[in-house]
């Protein structure tokens, strides 16, 4: 990995780092960052978890960030979590992070600063971040596609990687623009008023801080794969998002929910989300495949599958020995399963995160079975934040059936790696600071690590 991020680095230098006509200033991922020039005036201290290489994420006493650009506002920050796409970068799976960078795409807060040129935020307002940084000014950003913002990321790497470049993350390397993320105390949020939602007082933190990325990444997935009344839907993987995907699922009226995974996620899921049916394919009988255990439940197949796993985790021992040796950064298997348990004609989503290239894609079956395959994309979480903000007020949805964990910000760290090992009954945590509200009532008590 430290020789991947050095290609990145000296690729990134050749190409010429794309920050003409940026809207916020790039890759700060830390406020010490460059001599300090992007620390509090004050010299006040915060604790964040920082990236210092591969497998290895500790918690660091860092300098406070102070207002860079105009637009800008300072959150101390309330609430975090982790993400399974976070451990993908404690594993160095994506490219250009670097020594000392912030993570955390996912917080919510309270504004504690604003910038000269806000108007809609004020001192004191509770808020919840959106995990992609928008510009709202580009076309895509005025189409609600902020993913695909243009204006936001200047990492010509990534577009050449993938042949467009898509718009800056929080906390996500500096492949997504190379903003500090919100596992921390503070936190500097750039173009705020496009990419802070404010909390109402009836909702708590403890549900809003999933608007940030888990309930709009899963209603997308959903939503954008297609899956309509009286459908057959098959999700694979049982993290937050796929375990989401399944209850959205269920809402918009699927006949038939199948949730797949290989550990005590399946009966977790089941208990909280009524009529769901699973697979545990680590108890399957020899011989036996997630596609035909789907066939024998669903003769013909699916109307609809989505991939909530992603391309880390190889199953088989080719692929492991592929990825192990740098010949691939994904797996194609499970997309390939998603193709042979969904019907003729159906349709597979893809939103678990893919990096790279892949080998052993079965596009034949792809081609001849008319599948309609769809990339979901990073999903455009402004698309949706009302509609989602308004179910979560009328308790048409709680997002705390998948909060089973609490810890302090002081054990974020050893909580990735129970993330990474899928132990404790770990689904979602919550990640309280100094600045957190009491626990809200029903939740999770504090668990120290």
């Amino acid at each position: 990995m430290v020789a991947e991020n050095m290609t990145a680095r000296l690729a990134e230098m050749a190409l010429g780092h794309g920050d003409q006509n940026r809207a916020a200033h790039t890759d700060i991922s830390n406020p010490d960052r460059d001599g300090g020039r992007y620390t509090d005036d004050s010299g006040a201290k915060m604790k964040a978890l920082a990236w210092m290489g591969k497998n290895d994420v500790r918690v660091i006493e860092t300098s406070k960030p102070k207002i860079v650009d105009d637009h800008d506002v300072i959150l101390k920050v309330t609430g975090s979590t982790v993400c399974g796409s976070d451990v993908h970068l404690m594993h160095g799976v994506v490219v250009q992070v670097e020594k000392g960078d912030i993570l955390g795409h996912e917080f919510c807060g309270v504004v504690e600063s604003v910038g000269p040129s806000i108007t809609k935020l004020a001192v004191g307002d509770r808020v919840v971040n959106s995990f992609c940084i928008s510009c709202g000014e580009c076309s895509y950003c005025k189409d609600k596609l902020p993913t695909a913002c243009e204006k936001t990321n200047a990492s010509t790497l990534h577009a050449k990687l993938y042949g467009g470049r898509m718009g800056g993350i929080f906390g996500y390397s500096h492949l997504t623009g190379g903003y500090a993320g919100g596992q921390a105390e503070y936190v500097r949020i750039p173009l705020a008023e496009n990419n802070l939602l404010k909390i109402p007082d009836n909702v708590p933190d403890e549900k809003a801080l999933y608007l940030s990325d888990v309930l709009p990444t899963s209603y997308h997935s959903v939503v954008y794969t297609g899956v309509n009344e009286g459908d057959t839907v098959a999700i694979w993987g049982l993290g937050p998002i796929g375990f989401m995907a399944c209850f959205w699922a269920k809402k918009k009226g699927a006949k038939r929910v199948i949730g797949i995974d290989s550990n005590w996620r399946t009966e977790y899921a089941k208990s909280k989300i009524p009529g769901l049916e699973t697979i545990n394919y680590a108890t399957l009988e020899s011989g036996q495949t997630v596609p035909t255990k789907i066939h024998e439940m669903v003769p013909g197949g699916v109307d609809v599958s989505i991939d909530a796993s992603g391309g880390e985790y190889a199953k088989g021992w080719a692929h492991k020995l592929e990825m192990a040796i740098g010949a691939e950064q994904d797996t194609s298997e499970m997309i390939n399963e998603c193709l042979y348990a969904t019907k003729k004609f159906g349709r597979v989503g893809i939103i678990g995160d893919y990096v790279g290239f892949t080998n052993h894609f079965n596009v034949g079956a792809l081609m001849e079975l008319g599948i309609y395959l769809i990339g979901c994309g990073q999903a455009p979480v402004q698309r949706y934040w009302e509609e989602l903000l308004e179910m979560v007020e009328k308790g048409e949805i709680d997002p705390t059936i998948m909060l089973t964990h609490r810890f302090k910000i002081d054990d974020i760290a050893k909580a990735y790696k129970l993330q990474e090992k899928r132990e404790e009954g770990l689904v979602k945590c919550f990640v309280e600071t100094r600045f957190s509200a009491p626990r809200a009532e029903g939740t999770p008590e504090l668990t120290s690590l």
